[in-house]
């Protein structure tokens, strides 16, 4: 099994995980750690391809997903953290009675 193949493999693998954290739990807490395993996944899947032709393109691209993910992390844990403030539990099924 050659570099690419394994890293892609890990990959899909790891993306697999963090979807059914996504879909299946219903802590918004764990839903958006899914979500930055998604993109971590992604980031390998990158970085594979970046390896295996030989160019910079793909770790280009990894610092500007890091950096959009650490934007999120900010605003995301600012909106969760703010949820619980409010209430003292957070589901996701709450999150629609946050207007006003």
């Amino acid at each position: 099994m050659s570099d690419v193949t394994f890293g892609l493999l890990i990959s899909a693998v790891i993306f697999a995980v963090g979807a059914m954290g996504v879909l299946l739990r219903r802590n918004p807490l764990v839903q958006f750690m899914s979500i930055e395993l998604m993109l971590n996944a992604v980031n390998l899947a990158l970085i594979s391809f970046s390896a295996s032709l030989g160019t910079e393109e793909g770790h280009i691209f990894v610092l500007m997903v890091l950096t959009v993910a650490a934007a999120e992390a900010v605003i995301g844990l600012g909106i969760i953290v703010g949820l619980f403030r409010k209430r003292n539990r957070i589901d996701v099924d709450d999150v629609h009675s946050m207007d006003g």
